[in-house]
């Protein structure tokens, strides 16, 4: 890890019972960057990001957001410092318009209703969504309802953006549209961690990788690196896939 990252992770672990979730596990993303958190189910990996948003307490180790530490502070304070996070399951604010669910993200820095609702608008833009605007959340496909989660994390204006599994329930054809937005936010400051199984978009986005298995971390480095070590091949990848991702074909995993 290096002092110029803007999070870093340290020998973070969770118990839950008698049960280690997260072993240790220690990483950092720099500003600017798209990082990778991938492994198996059952990794950890969702347990990892519930401890950087605040939502869960570590039971040992530090986190450390722009060199400031953030172990004991709670996901609102987190989240006016500049991290926001998706969650898996997406679950927008149905009886909202698309409008109205962006514009919840963006009242924690524009308060007044007409500037929360420009910021809705700016980010529908940035996300694909303006054709949505007035349609009503609970009507949305798949494809939308993954863009609105992101929009409305985009929608607080963040420094660090948690995205967990965002490309989940996709096809390819979706999967391949919504790159483009992702690998345009470093380029507006905002540095990304990606929990993803889709190899494609791991490959084709991060530049750099961690994997966890069991709750720890087994590897890390670049993308190709990572998919060329053994012990991820063994316990995540399967030769198979791995193979695959050599000759750049990439499926989902």
């Amino acid at each position: 890890m290096t002092a110029a990252a803007l999070l870093r992770v340290e020998a973070i672990s969770k118990w839950f019972g008698g049960l280690l979730v997260v072993d240790g596990a220690s990483l950092a993303v720099g500003p600017g960057r798209i990082t990778g958190l991938i492994g198996p189910n059952g990794a950890g990996k969702t347990t990892l990001f519930n401890l950087v948003s605040g939502f869960f307490a570590p039971d040992s180790g530090t986190i450390v957001f722009d060199g400031r530490d953030i172990t004991a502070l709670p996901p609102h304070r987190r989240a006016a410092l500049g991290i926001a996070r998706t969650f898996q399951i997406v679950q927008p604010f149905a009886g909202l318009s698309v409008r109205d669910n962006i514009a919840v993200g963006a009242y924690l820095r524009s308060p007044r209703r007409a500037d929360a609702l420009a910021r809705a608008e700016a980010v529908a833009d940035l996300t694909g969504l303006t054709g949505y605007l007035d349609a009503p959340a609970a009507g949305l496909t798949v494809s939308a309802r993954k863009r609105l989660e992101l929009a409305r994390a985009l929608a607080t204006e963040p420094r660090l953006l948690l995205l967990d599994e965002v490309l989940a329930g996709l096809n390819p054809s979706e999967v391949r549209d919504i790159l483009p937005v992702m690998r345009a936010l470093p380029e507006q400051g905002i540095a990304i961690l990606m929990v993803e199984h889709v190899m494609q978009a791991v490959m084709s986005l991060c530049d750099d990788v961690y994997v966890l298995a069991e709750g720890r971390l087994i590897a890390q480095g670049s993308p190709g690196d990572v998919t060329r070590d053994p012990l991820v091949v063994e316990a995540y990848l399967g030769h198979g896939a791995a193979s695959r991702i050599a000759a750049g074909i990439f499926a989902r995993d």
